[in-house]
């Protein structure tokens, strides 16, 4: 089956997906940074190389740039909200003498691609065999955890993806976002639910569009990472596959298809005319046979983050003693091994000063605590409260800290407790050290979001151990610069981002199947 992916990032979705049989046609990705690491993985080629310049037929091209071809290093950091317009006279553009833009990994704004697609017929022509269109449009204004602005640019994102979809006519659309994608924005007193807007857009484009709610985990990956997951199929293929469904997948399909009915009849619908299908929690067992049981195919394998980069601490040699986790992702995606740990890349450690160590170790002392202990001595870090209670000063002396000497030990009393506390007080909202026996936390994409779990590893975790969360092989290589921060946090992607914003190949892997078992 033949897919072209949109919002591609790095390229976990297209990792999961190939390792299940679909062959790519075309990428889009709008930041050059992510699609920097997309064109090394997939189409061998090194943008940051001189030897990139001098290829006949790059796979790698742009849409618009305020740069040439050969100011490479410029393109690669450029701001993507400033690409000009195409019509520009300080545009330079890589696209504009194609006829095919087949097998082409394109770096550019969706909303430009759809309009150069619109007035090219035999660039349209060269892709208009695809099955499948995927991708996951930028979610933070949905995200829970962030601004969630019902009149962010981003949100019109999801409507350009469906623009693509119907220039393109595929078989399946599949779009990936946050859970946040569920909860209600207020517009002018009354919920907006984003997710029921989008699937009645798909609707109006001749889709039946089945929503889902998954957990990443039950599909393999060792997080709790809940996705909304929209499957359009459109209503000539899905008519034909009707008889082949048994009775509990016709009764999953039926209110989706009715929805569509009365849309493509221009009929009212309703909020509550559809439900989305909830597979975070564990599913009823009937549906292990129908097409979606490849989202819980692992959900008894629990796997956990000591099972995910205990080998790969820092202190300890133990790479090359290969977990069961490891060997699960590489049988899963087909990917080649490293054999020694002197080639694995982002791994690199980063520097931590001796105070953030101390933070780091309290924060690995909180896991131990009862949850009401834990949430006091939080409270107090935060500064929302100035006293710790006797049994939360009881409990804290029985555990090793990092003292300010630099050496591990106890602390003796409440006065040494509350001053040692005070002195390492903290902004940070979510920051936490990881839990070795339970799957990571489902926010990891800038290095402060966790730290080790291991007393002697007080560090925030590499890139390539929060890939390894996320389910990429250690073949694949992020390029570009490792992180960033301040103003450049809203338009830079670097390594730590995309393996944060990625789907996991692990549940790419599942998605695939599911399609799979829908068109087959």
């Amino acid at each position: 089956m033949k897919y072209i992916e949109l919002f591609a990032g790095c390229g976990g979705l297209s990792l999961g997906l190939q390792a299940v049989g679909f062959e790519n046609i075309m990428v889009n990705e709008l930041s050059p940074m992510a699609g920097e690491t997309y064109a090394y993985n997939f189409y061998n080629e090194d943008l940051s190389q001189p030897d990139f310049l001098e290829k006949k037929d790059p796979h790698t091209v742009w849409l618009s740039s305020k740069y040439s071809l050969d100011n490479m290093s410029l393109r690669l950091r450029e701001d993507p909200r400033e690409y000009p317009d195409l019509k520009s006279t300080y545009s330079f553009s890589d696209v504009n003498n194609l006829d095919s833009i087949r097998h082409k990994l394109i770096i550019g704004s969706i909303k430009e691609l759809n309009q150069v697609l619109k007035s090219s017929p035999s660039m349209l022509k060269s892709i208009n065999d695809a099955d499948v269109v995927s991708g996951g449009p930028p979610c933070q204004s949905f995200s829970m955890a962030g601004l969630r602005e019902l009149s962010n640019d981003r949100n019109t994102l999801p409507w350009e993806f469906m623009q693509f979809v119907k220039l393109t006519h595929p078989k399946i659309a599949v779009l990936e976002n946050v859970s946040g994608i569920l909860r209600a924005f207020r517009s002018e007193g009354k919920p907006y639910y984003a997710w029921f807007e989008i699937a009645k857009g798909f609707a109006a484009l001749g889709y039946v569009p089945i929503c889902l709610h998954v957990n990443a985990r039950f599909a393999g990956i060792a997080q709790n990472r809940n996705r909304f997951i929209l499957i359009a199929i459109r209503f000539d293929t899905l008519s034909q596959q009707l008889h082949s469904f048994n009775d509990i997948e016709l009764s999953l399909i039926k209110p989706y298809f009715s929805f569509y009915q009365n849309i493509e009849s221009s009929k009212t619908v309703k909020f509550d005319d559809i439900k989305v299908i909830d597979l975070t929690k564990g599913t009823d067992t009937n549906l292990v046979n129908t097409f979606l049981a490849p989202f819980f195919e692992y959900k008894e394998n629990n796997f956990t983050v000591k099972d995910v980069i205990d080998d790969l601490k820092a202190l300890d040699n133990l790479y090359g003693k290969k977990s069961k986790y490891l060997e699960f992702i590489e049988s899963s995606l087909k990917t080649l091994p490293i054999i020694s740990k002197d080639y694995l890349q982002n791994h690199d450690l980063r520097a931590n000063s001796l105070p953030v160590k101390r933070r780091f170790r309290i924060y690995q002392v909180l896991n131990k605590l009862e949850s009401s202990e834990r949430k006091e001595v939080f409270d107090f870090l935060k500064g929302r409260s100035e006293i710790l209670s006797e049994k939360a000063v009881n409990k804290l002396l029985e555990f090793d800290f990092l003292l300010l000497d630099g050496s591990f030990g106890k602390l003796s009393n409440e006065k040494e407790i509350t001053m040692f506390f005070r002195q390492h007080l903290t902004k940070k909202h979510s920051q936490k050290a990881l839990i070795p026996e339970m799957p990571a936390p489902s926010a990891l994409s800038i290095p402060d979001d966790v730290c080790h779990y291991d007393e002697s590893e007080l560090r925030t975790l590499t890139v390539r151990e929060m890939a390894r969360i996320q389910s990429f092989p250690d073949s694949f290589v992020f390029k570009s610069k490792v992180t960033t921060g301040g103003k450049m946090r809203k338009f830079e992607v670097p390594q730590y981002t995309q393996v944060g914003n990625a789907v996991p190949p692990i549940l790419g892997v599942a998605i695939g199947k599911v399609i799979k078992n829908i068109l087959n």
